[in-house]
């Protein structure tokens, strides 16, 4: 089952096993809290086999030059979303095969006990979705969907990934590396050749519901969370350095609010030095000793 699945340690950077003091400190605050908020980044999912982009040594940005798509040059340029969806494609298959680790299936563990209030994930790989949780925003959203940018109108990816075949027929390239937002690593002359759909509806610009980097995450979702941290006693930060802003605003919120705040994330976050409890652990391996 995948509860006792080994965890893929590739990309999980090197860091001391759980220190039993650490353990009785987090299980005080989890303990305490009646209305848990929990927020999780990449960090989470490295045991997964999925790259971080941050990690010191393992992440995409310490191993390789490679960015991530900027949303403004993958809406103007139809070059950039062939190079994109070209990539997308090949890595696809294997990005949509993870499957949830333990610190993922604590987490709904804890949602079904009435423990978790309300989860927000900066993740986009559906972890979350498979392992059960439902008491869920996905704040950048999940590769999992697709939309239209013209009429709006929503596909699965697994879909999409037929029409690419069926475009594609004798397209062939081989992958090097894979990179945290599913897509792999692909020469331009191998994506020259590669046709990419337009929306079935209305011919439109197909694009992950994803937020890419660059764009902003709805002022619609943004209140809702901000809701959803309103009606919470702590927050519990598992995963994430936090850099980016669009999740680090409501770390600043908690604080504002004066909740006590728990950080589980291998390396220095943004929140280090207003954090109620800071562990330096896997999340795999520190969560499931929690009860």
């Amino acid at each position: 089952s995948i509860s006792r699945a080994s965890p893929n340690l590739t990309f999980v950077p090197a860091c001391l096993p759980p220190d039993p003091f650490e353990v009785e400190e987090l299980q005080h605050f989890v303990s305490n809290s009646k209305r848990l908020f929990v927020m999780t980044g990449a960090g989470i999912s490295t045991e997964s086999g999925i790259p971080d982009y941050r990690s010191e040594g393992v992440g995409l940005y310490a191993r390789t030059d490679r960015r991530p798509v900027q949303h403004a040059e993958f809406v103007r340029s139809a070059s950039a979303r062939q190079r994109y969806w070209a990539r997308n494609f090949v890595g696809w298959p294997q990005f949509s095969s993870h499957q949830p680790n333990k610190a993922h299936l604590v987490l709904r563990d804890w949602e079904k006990l009435g423990k978790l209030h309300w989860l927000v994930t900066q993740n986009v790989d559906a972890l979350h979705t498979k392992a059960g949780s439902q008491r869920m925003t996905e704040l950048h959203g999940c590769t999992h969907r697709v939309f239209c940018l013209a009429c709006g109108d929503r596909i699965l990816r697994s879909e999409l990934q037929e029409h690419f075949e069926a475009l594609n027929p004798t397209w062939k390239a081989e992958a090097f590396g894979v990179a945290p937002d599913g897509d792999v690593f692909l020469t331009d002359e191998q994506v020259h050749n590669f046709q990419v759909p337009a929306c079935r509806k209305c011919g439109g610009i197909l694009k992950p519901d994803v937020t890419f980097f660059g764009d902003t995450v709805s002022q619609e979702k943004v209140s809702f969370v901000h809701q959803r941290l309103a009606e919470s006693d702590s927050m519990l930060v598992a995963g994430s350095s936090m850099q980016v802003y669009s999740g680090y605003r409501f770390a600043l919120a908690a604080r504002e609010k004066k909740l006590p705040i728990a950080v589980l994330n291998i390396g220095p976050t943004r929140l280090d030095n207003f954090a109620s409890l800071k562990l330096n652990s896997r999340c795999g391996e520190l969560l499931p000793l929690i009860v």
